[in-house]
């Protein structure tokens, strides 16, 4: 998944946008409106993380510029006000969260978490599709009952191209939502992270969940008994 945060402060930016990679997230960052703005308009992001007091643009403004412009990219707001006239009004705005600051990164984490399963119409946080079970929660998952160890990048592969099922999905897609724009990412990541993967959920000599339509992309199916 792939999450942009507008935050001004540079601290606070950096310790966030590091525990999300770590937790498997692609993302990106801006240190002011202006920009902030510029980067959610290019490119595609399941969660936007969004502080209001922000320099060149507020963040009321850059909200309500997105919304009038048709992006309903779901939007996490950051405020040091706990006045209730700024959270209606974020929420007014078209905000679909707040979050007051200081807080806990585990509940910034798992309010992301809770956005991006809104963004394909999940309100529980697990998905069975045959003898996989992918916890979103606690990011964890089980074939057959046993538990599969995944690194944070090959549970997010998982997770996008399950909250996809049936959909196939273009490399370009997976590198946008899983790598964003890392600009050392090798032309073949995509193949190996998904050979990697499917080699992991694939019990011997049964057929892969995770399928290759050539030209075109993977799809994850459900597997046959």
């Amino acid at each position: 998944m792939r999450v942009l945060m507008i935050e001004d402060s540079a601290r606070l930016q950096s310790s966030v946008s590091r525990g999300l990679r770590k937790a498997g997230y692609a993302v990106d960052g801006a240190r002011d409106g202006i920009e902030g703005l510029r980067l959610a308009e290019t490119n595609d992001y399941d969660v936007i993380v969004l502080d209001l007091m922000l320099p060149g643009m507020d963040g009321m403004t850059l909200l309500g510029r997105l919304r009038a412009r048709g992006n309903q990219t779901h939007v996490l707001v950051l405020t040091a006000r706990d006045a209730l006239e700024s959270r209606v009004e974020g929420l007014s705005a078209g905000a679909d969260d707040y979050l007051v600051k200081p807080f806990a990164f585990e509940e910034l984490l798992a309010r992301i978490q809770a956005l991006c399963r809104r963004l394909y119409h999940r309100k529980d946080p697990w998905i069975v599709i045959g003898g996989l079970r992918i916890d979103t929660a606690s990011r964890s998952v089980t074939l057959d009952g046993r538990p599969v160890e995944l690194t944070p990048r090959e549970f997010m592969l998982l997770e996008y191209l399950a909250l996809r099922r049936g959909e196939v999905v273009p490399r370009a897609e997976i590198e946008a939502h899983i790598y964003g724009d890392a600009t050392e990412l090798m032309s073949n990541a995509v193949d190996s992270a998904v050979c990697n993967l499917r080699k992991k959920i694939t019990p011997s000599g049964a057929e892969p969940v995770i399928r290759t339509r050539r030209g075109m992309g993977y799809v994850l199916e459900a597997r046959t008994a």
